[in-house]
């Protein structure tokens, strides 16, 4: 009797209001399409991120007075270049110091067993020798299966191109239409909304800014990040430059464990290359810098405290979204925890008459 009373007093308190009801509904409505469907509606999905980048060139090229049209027609040709320059040149380049960077670490292994057993041989009180050989027995066996795992994956990606080549063609095509009629299509979404929707109004208003200002300032950081640390290590002469380059601009999507991941296959590089020297420690104290600048200076200029969420809170929604969303839980992480929160402060609660009596 108990519970049953305190979960009607619950339910009271939180869903006596028609609109909040409903609102639960299209939550749970939206959440079950996602993760049903979210495999099927991936284009749909990636071009609605992409025409909601773009939509803010739109809008700084209509300041300037030009068509609405005209302003379309340059930010999707800007869309169509940076994915030309992705496809043609980032993408060939990554996949090539990928495979000769697999091709180049047994060596390096070889190098690393060398440095431990003289290390062993100074401090045989640390390390013993069963133990070095069992390390790097299994990190041989480890290499072998990432050796053959990249050869099935460019394998197995055969059958998978024509669904790559039909992304290809339905992501632009799909951007170019959203944000032609950008207007016809939000006119026709609140068309289908409640009549009665103050709560979902509300929400809205504020996630809006958030989300606008999380999404593209992300996408901003990245870039400079990546640019920044690739011509740092390219002119310290650095090896697989813009591979580590691509690795810290995406590691600012996880904060804090992003970061100190991605420490170590920069550290391992520099280390192989040019061994414990003041090389290796140029390259370190560089990345330590753009990492300090780029928590201390770009993220408050970007962000300016738009998602103020505990570092708890962004770990928590890091680990559940991208456990059930991969790459795209990850990237929108953090805007989903904030819209969570958006609702829980905005949800309507009736105040019981225990509460208003204390």
């Amino acid at each position: 009797m108990l519970f049953k009373e305190v979960l009607a007093k619950w339910m009271r308190r939180y869903f006596s209001d028609e609109e909040a009801i409903i609102f639960t509904l299209l939550l749970a409505g939206f959440f079950f399409v996602i993760i049903f469907f979210s495999r099927m509606l991936a284009p749909f999905l990636v071009s609605l991120v992409v025409a909601f980048l773009l939509q803010g060139v739109v809008t700084g090229l209509q300041r300037l007075h030009l068509p609405r049209i005209m302003a379309v027609i340059l930010a999707f040709s800007l869309f169509l270049g940076c994915l030309m320059a992705v496809l043609f040149w980032l993408l060939p380049l990554i996949w090539q110091q990928l495979l000769s960077l697999t091709r180049e670490l047994p060596g390096m292994v070889r190098a690393a067993q060398v440095w431990f057993v003289e290390m062993q041989e100074t401090y045989p009180q640390f390390l013993s020798q069963q133990h070095m050989n069992q390390i790097f027995t299994e990190a041989s066996g480890e290499l072998r299966k990432l050796g053959q795992w990249l050869v099935g994956l460019s394998l197995s990606s055969i059958p998978n191109l024509v669904a790559w080549l039909i992304y290809l063609i339905l992501v632009p095509i799909l951007v170019f239409f959203m944000l032609k009629d950008q207007e016809k299509l939000v006119s026709y979404v609140s068309s289908l909304m409640p009549e009665k929707r103050a709560l979902i109004s509300r929400v809205w208003r504020e996630m809006d800014e958030q989300i606008t200002n999380y999404i593209r300032g992300k996408v901003i950081e990245i870039l400079i990040v990546a640019i920044a640390t690739w011509a740092a290590f390219a002119w310290l002469g650095l090896g697989y430059a813009e591979l580590l380059a691509l690795m810290v601009g995406f590691s600012v999507l996880v904060p804090y464990i992003g970061a100190a991941v991605v420490t170590i296959p920069v550290a391992l590089i520099a280390l192989f290359q040019f061994g414990i020297s003041s090389d290796f420690l140029w390259v370190m104290a560089v990345y330590g810098i753009i990492q300090a600048l780029d928590g201390n200076v770009l993220v408050p200029l970007l962000f300016s405290e738009a998602v103020n969420l505990h570092p708890v809170s962004i770990i928590l929604a890091v680990l559940v979204f991208g456990g059930l969303w991969g790459f795209w839980g990850v990237f929108f992480a953090i805007p989903l925890a904030t819209l969570l929160k958006a609702i829980f402060n905005a949800w309507p609660k009736l105040h019981t008459d225990d509460e208003q009596a204390a």
